[in-house]
């Protein structure tokens, strides 16, 4: 895949995710994928970007040079803060999450499965900074959406029957979003709402691990 395909697809993800957001929400970004979700904010909603750092009202990357490298994200990339935005101390930012104040939280994954358990911070034999603050935001937050590619780098589905990585946390996870897919968890599995416009039904079951369910309408992003 050409990098600007995987661009692309990237930018489709976090697109999608924009329309669920909804007016009026404080929105957790985490690391990876979910930052582009701030770079397609709707000008006809307000809502209000959290970063684990440290910071609200984040906004958009910002053109090339006009970074501050003072200002980044919790990946450590340079990011731009909106009027209004505020700083503060990782104990207060803590304590927005584990308080339960975020709306939602936007997660990359490895793994998830069809209870809507969460694999997103261990590759056995790869160096492990650690767990990070995932194990608190999927807990904190009122809605955890997981955006992700929907095969790994050597075509494997991610959306399994059970996930075999280590888990970050179970049946935590309300939506997931694909280059592929939008699919809800549900107390019967995973429902398949919608399709990208360049795929089909059919396509997105034989990338699939997990047993899906079908929509009555299957609508297209």
């Amino acid at each position: 895949m050409s990098d600007d395909n995987k661009d692309l697809k990237r930018e489709r993800i976090a697109k999608r995710i924009v329309r669920e957001l909804p007016d009026n929400a404080l929105v957790n970004l985490g690391v990876g994928l979910p930052t582009l979700v701030a770079n397609f904010m709707p000008k006809d909603k307000t809502i209000l970007l959290h970063s684990e750092n440290g910071f609200t009202g984040l906004g958009p990357m910002p053109a090339k040079g006009a970074e501050d490298w003072d200002i980044v994200n919790a990946g450590g990339f340079p990011v731009s803060i909106l009027a209004g935005g505020c700083f503060f101390d990782s104990a207060m930012s803590f304590s927005i999450i584990r308080g339960g104040h975020l709306d939602v939280t936007v997660l990359g994954g490895l793994e998830v499965d069809e209870a809507g358990n969460l694999a997103n911070y261990l590759i056995p034999g790869k160096m492990l900074a650690g767990m990070g603050g995932a194990m608190d935001l999927v807990v904190g937050a009122r809605t955890v959406i997981i955006a992700m590619e929907h095969v790994n780098k050597y075509g494997e589905p991610k959306i399994l029957k059970q996930c075999r990585l280590p888990l970050t946390a179970q049946r935590v996870v309300n939506l997931i979003v694909t280059d592929m897919a939008f699919m809800r968890v549900t107390p019967r599995g995973l429902v398949l709402e919608e399709i990208a416009a360049d795929t089909t039904v059919d396509d997105v079951i034989k990338n699939t691990e997990a047993h899906l369910t079908l929509a009555p309408t299957i609508a297209t992003f």
